[in-house]
């Protein structure tokens, strides 16, 4: 069986939204290749309609649920046509999370999948999460059946987004969760200095860790608790950014870059991970990856930079075929749902 699928995702940070064109192959296993991927930076506009779309009434998030739906479709359409792709057989959008309470019974990521489909006239898959947590799951992490299907070969999968978030093999069965927040804290600082993020992790070379600061970020409930777990951007609202009120932009940069390290070291020596392929925006803060490797022993695997930019929407893509295809492609063991399952809309 071979597929060509392009997968569409859009991260918390903003930095952009991923297009990922490939190839998958079934024989005795999944095998992949990617064709073409290309990040696309949001125009202002378009970056502050999502920034700000919590806030918005109900009526203007759903009309910016359909707007931002045919904006992704426009897109594509461009993306497909400067390729000159001929055999795509569907699209799979993550669309852009707005709300992710599972608590409460949902999660909503916006982008409706028929606009796109009225743009590109393919097939098109969407709203993966909310079955999920309809099921009592936390509707994330998703891309685990990616980790699981097509990167077997390496002892864990952490992404560094956003957040952070981790899937590994434990007794036979996959598990995944949220460690902690990443470029969501980290580009918010960064701000403070006029840039969308910090390269490299330079400022936060420069800054000072605030000791009493770190401990109580390393004190906050949610690393205390079992997996499966997830975090979002309501969490970050009121535990995080309350706290770092009152602190010099460089210093929080280093202290929160101290925080990260430290509960990803945490995880990696807590499941004696003999290695971890790194990908997501954060792989390339340098200061970040150095700090981990001296709290740990895991080896740290970079791969390329099409794997580090454009593995979730990868995996996307794939979650898109296994879905047309009614098999699962959401692990329990992951979400902590009540059984696996086959997600998503199918326009």
């Amino acid at each position: 069986m071979i597929f060509h699928a392009i997968g569409l995702m859009s991260g918390t940070s903003l930095d952009g939204l991923d297009i990922c064109f490939a190839k998958f192959e079934k024989q005795n296993s999944w095998k992949f290749e990617i064709i073409k991927a290309e990040t696309l930076p949001y125009p202002t506009d378009w970056e502050e309609k999502l920034r700000s779309s919590i806030h918005l009434s109900s009526e203007e998030l759903l009309q910016l649920n359909s707007e931002y739906g045919f904006y992704l479709g426009k897109e594509v359409k461009n993306f497909i046509e400067k390729h000159r792709l001929e055999n795509v057989d569907l699209i799979a959008s993550h669309g852009h999370t707005v709300f992710h309470q599972p608590q409460k019974k949902f999660t909503f990521q916006i982008g409706d999948g028929r606009a796109i489909k009225l743009e590109t006239d393919l097939p098109v898959i969407y709203d993966f999460r909310s079955q999920d947590v309809l099921m009592g799951g936390n509707g994330a992490p998703l891309v685990p059946i990616g980790d699981e299907l097509l990167f077997s070969e390496y002892g864990a999968c952490l992404n560094l987004g956003g957040f952070s978030n981790i899937s590994l093999k434990t007794k036979n069965h996959r598990i995944a969760f949220d460690i902690a927040p990443v470029n969501i804290i980290l580009n918010h600082i960064a701000k403070e200095f006029n840039k969308n993020f910090d390269e490299n992790g330079d400022l936060a070379r420069k800054g000072r860790i605030d000791e009493a600061l770190l401990l109580r970020l390393n004190s906050l409930g949610y690393y205390k608790k079992v997996y499966p777990k997830s975090l979002g951007i309501e969490w970050c609202n009121e535990n995080i950014f309350p706290l770092l009120k009152d602190y010099k932009a460089i210093d929080l940069l280093a202290t929160f870059t101290e925080h990260i390290s430290h509960q990803i070291s945490e995880v990696f020596n807590q499941n004696q991970l003999n290695n971890v392929l790194f990908t997501g925006g954060g792989t390339y803060n340098q200061y970040l990856i150095e700090k981990i490797r001296v709290k740990t022993n895991t080896e740290i695997i970079i791969p390329s930079k099409e794997i580090i930019d454009y593995k979730e929407a990868l995996v996307f893509a794939f979650m898109g075929i296994l879905r047309i295809n009614n098999e699962i492609n959401v692990l329990s063991s992951a979400t902590g749902s009540c059984q696996d399952h086959s997600s998503g809309i199918i326009a």
